[in-house]
């Protein structure tokens, strides 16, 4: 199930980006997933899980290339072998690092982005699993309560991410005029997919068939569909629409905050976090303007932002009676419920940590990956106004008709007896005149006039005539 989100997040952040761009985030996203099995079986469950290590920081070497990693009690449960324990939290780290790569949407370069993902999973992921999940890291020992990964997973890419996009620049002022998602039915499927797949990777948390892992299950459930309709009603205030996307945010944004909290406390306080989630993240999609930062994707408002909440709801909510559920961690007190005040700086204490390490560590890895020869981060802006798709990908989420391509351009392989088109030659079923034609705006019925025996071969398209494109470049969808 949790494997299952890496093509939700590539879905989602596909139907969220430019059509241009759209198959090279579902690209970035898939191969970050196969860096990372590597990293993770190469050296990374080691350096996070290793029991040997003590510094609390990160781990060691001890268990490199799953080395001594069978069937004893995994350091999550002794109720589950070492290897499953593994191979589950391979796929957190896959996920992870599938929402930090979307922070390269429309101008980052994918090959930069795959040693990015290498160097950020052994400097950035391990050392935030390790604080928090490893039995002698800092976090673990000081009373951290992080139930399936509001650090390492959801501050840690959303926090990633914003670092990435502050390397990497924003996008150019007209890639960013008149910007909307190009296909919101994919944004819907994408989200679906993930919410499905977040009830394994929150209800799998508690590492077994018991009540905790249900009561997971229900937390999750409950804020997000409160969190998706506080969104859509905020948004539903400026334009009187209900927005999908705002919708599917919502749920995203409250299924973060579960992530860190479902296993800590009961349904009627997930009711409060989604709510509260929904609301606050919403409004934090204004920090990128704040903070002057293309963070295309809202990484930071919906996964930073959601995993920070989530935190925090811990400190309040938590109960030992949910945590107990899994009879195993029966001697664990929960936050204020619990009469436990001093959770409180416990749980700050640490999402002030790990903000402030993920972003500077970040940042770091970025900008010297971006000095190396041949792994400058950024495209082109010529390319960037083509697309990510044409430019780095060379195949298309949905492919279409470019005019300049496909009819216009000369073709030097063609033979002297081959059809040529010319902008002349394509004549509108309005009366547009050429100059009126490359500036259009609205997607009109055109015609198609090739000089190759044009009687017979005139054809109909749909024809989406765009603006801005110098060289009388439109595009059209067949």
């Amino acid at each position: 199930m949790v494997f299952f989100m890496i093509p939700g997040l590539a879905f989602l952040y596909s139907g969220l980006s430019r059509r241009k761009s759209a198959l090279s985030l579902i690209w970035v996203v898939s191969a970050s997933n196969a860096v990372c099995i590597f990293q993770w079986y190469f050296w990374g469950y080691s350096l996070a899980f290793s029991p040997t290590a003590t510094n609390g920081f990160i781990g060691n070497l001890a268990n490199f290339g799953l080395i001594n990693v069978l069937n004893e009690p995994s350091p999550g449960s002794p109720l589950i072998p070492a290897l499953l324990y593994a191979l589950y939290q391979m796929e957190f780290a896959c996920v992870t690092v599938g929402i930090l790569v979307g922070g390269i949407a429309e101008r980052g370069r994918v090959l930069p982005a795959m040693v990015i993902t290498f160097f950020w999973m052994t400097l950035v992921y391990c050392p935030l699993a390790c604080w928090a999940w490893n039995i002698n890291g800092w976090g673990y020992k000081f009373g951290v309560l992080d139930f399936a990964g509001g650090g390492p997973v959801e501050i840690g890419s959303g926090v990633g991410g914003l670092a990435y996009a502050w390397v990497l620049g924003r996008r150019q002022d007209k890639e960013l005029q008149n910007f909307r998602p190009h296909n919101v039915s994919m944004v819907n499927l994408g989200t679906f997919i993930l919410w499905f797949g977040w009830l394994g990777f929150n209800g799998g948390s508690a590492f077994g068939a018991n009540m905790r892992a249900v009561m997971a299950m229900w937390n999750s459930m409950i804020a997000a569909a409160f969190g998706g309709i506080v969104w859509c009603l905020i948004d539903y205030r400026l334009e009187r629409k209900y927005s999908m996307v705002g919708f599917c945010s919502g749920t995203i944004a409250a299924l973060v905050a579960a992530t860190p909290a479902s296993g800590y406390i009961k349904p009627w306080a997930a009711i409060v976090m989604g709510i509260f989630t929904g609301a606050l993240c919403n409004y934090a999609t204004k920090l990128k303007f704040l903070l002057a930062i293309d963070d295309s994707l809202d990484l930071f408002a919906e996964h930073a932002i959601g995993g920070i909440l989530g935190l925090m709801t811990n400190a309040f909510f938590a109960t030992e009676v949910v945590i107990g559920l899994d009879g195993v961690n029966t001697n664990v007190i929960g936050g204020w419920v619990d009469h436990n005040w001093k959770q409180l700086y416990i749980q700050f204490a640490y999402v002030l940590a790990t903000c402030l390490y993920t972003f500077v560590v970040t940042a770091l890895i970025v900008h010297y990956v971006d000095t190396v020869p041949g792994l400058h981060i950024r495209v082109a802006a010529g390319s960037e106004t083509v697309g990510l798709d044409e430019v780095e990908i060379g195949e298309y989420a949905n492919d279409y008709i470019e005019i300049w391509r496909d009819v216009l351009e000369p073709n030097p392989m063609a033979t002297t007896d081959a059809r040529e088109s010319t902008l002349d030659t394509i004549t509108c079923a309005a009366g547009r005149s050429q100059p009126t034609l490359s500036q259009e705006i609205s997607t009109r019925n055109l015609r198609v006039h090739d000089n190759f025996d044009s009687d017979k071969f005139e054809k109909p398209v749909e024809l989406e005539v765009l603006s801005g494109r110098g060289e009388a470049r439109v595009s059209v969808i067949a």
